[in-house]
């Protein structure tokens, strides 16, 4: 009796075994769902980037049924799984655009980006008032990506596509596929947030493909990807590759002295000032061989702004001394985690042979029963 118990349990155990591998095997997609994919009349034009298995979820129905979660990402109060509607979302979206339309064409023909390489502007305009021109001037440029962007969104949206779940108060979310957070992007305090909010689907293709796949400078890798992605001009190449600088730096500067200035909260409130006034300027900084395209334009801003930002970028990471971060902490823990999974992989195939040595203890056993029933009959 207890080596029948011994080969239920055991048999019980690979059949969970088998179900578990067989769950974890994913199913291809088909010709026509791959297609339709690639191709949906939704984000054919301006995006926005989406998972299949996002897109995938959404065609078959599957996405309102999305459990509700709450700050502490656990499962709480169930509400009422009605389809939700779209309107309020796609309406407020609708407005952002055409506020954001409206400041392009009233504000950047006025302060146009050319304006900072003028000869005239350059020789008589003081430094306060580059400064300050530069960021108002690509302040103006923006609303013409979340013009695009955030209409994008919103089409997707009418058509039932970009819900995310209810949050703790019951609310629907639309925001799946969201590619920009406005609010987060003018109110950046460092280099890291505004790239966190900026085409937040791109960055989340280059994060996966590239950043979290490279063992050798991942940032700068992920960097020249993306300048590679935009296309040939060479404002591309001169934005990412400053933009690398500006990151690193950026990143040394926050882990030396970010530790500093949080407490009191008026040191902290100071601290955020100063970090936001010093982001918004590099980000202006970077990204106008971005708008220009050109390389003379662009090297023509630069030299008049005497690379200054890209010396000082260069001095912090000569001067301050670069902290290990957490990927490269998480690394080492998963080259750890290898070397220990192999053991237990050792381990289990060492277990494997021992439950085949039992499995076979157990069909021996039955046969011999069978035989006994069969000579009593």
């Amino acid at each position: 009796d207890s080596q029948d118990l011994a080969c239920r349990m055991f048999r019980k155990d690979e059949e969970l075994t088998s179900s578990q591998r067989d769950l974890a095997v994913r199913r291809m997609p088909s010709l026509l769902e791959y297609l339709s994919y690639n191709c949906n009349f939704m984000g054919i034009l301006a995006g926005p980037l989406c998972s299949y298995k996002d897109y995938i979820t959404f065609i078959e129905g599957r996405s309102y049924h999305m459990t509700q979660s709450g700050e502490n990402g656990k499962e709480e109060t169930q509400y009422e799984r009605t389809e939700p509607s779209p309107n309020t979302a796609v309406i407020q979206k609708l407005l952002i655009c055409g506020l954001s339309l409206l400041f392009h064409l009233t504000v950047c023909t006025t302060l146009p980006v050319e304006h900072n390489i003028d000869e005239h502007f350059q020789a008589t305009a003081s430094w306060p008032t580059k400064v300050i021109y530069l960021y108002i001037s690509l302040l103006a440029a923006r609303p013409k990506y979340y013009f695009a962007w955030t209409l994008a969104d919103a089409i997707n949206n009418a058509a039932g596509f970009g819900f995310r779940g209810y949050d703790k108060n019951g609310a629907a979310r639309w925001d799946l596929i969201s590619n920009l957070r406005i609010q987060q992007i003018e109110m950046s305090t460092s280099f890291k947030m505004f790239l966190d909010n900026w085409n937040i689907q791109t960055a989340l293709w280059l994060k996966r493909v590239c950043y979290e796949r490279t063992s050798f400078s991942p940032t700068i890798q992920t960097f020249i990807l993306s300048a590679i992605w935009h296309g040939v001009y060479p404002g591309y190449y001169l934005t990412f590759l400053t933009g690398v600088l500006m990151t690193l730096a950026a990143r040394a500067m926050r882990n030396n002295f970010r530790h500093y200035f949080v407490e009191p909260s008026q040191l902290k409130l100071f601290y955020d000032v100063i970090t936001w006034i010093v982001t918004q300027v590099a980000i202006s900084y970077t990204v106008v061989p971005f708008v220009l395209l050109s390389i003379k334009p662009s090297f023509m801003f630069y030299s008049s702004w005497y690379y200054c930002l890209h010396i000082l970028g260069i001095l912090v990471l000569l001067l301050l001394p670069v902290k290990k971060t957490q990927r490269r902490k998480n690394t080492h823990e998963n080259i750890q985690l290898s070397q220990s999974k192999k053991f237990d992989e050792g381990e289990n195939s060492l277990g494997q042979n021992s439950f085949s040595t039992t499995n076979n203890v157990c069909n021996q056993n039955q046969e011999i029963a069978s035989r006994h029933s069969s000579l009593k009959q």
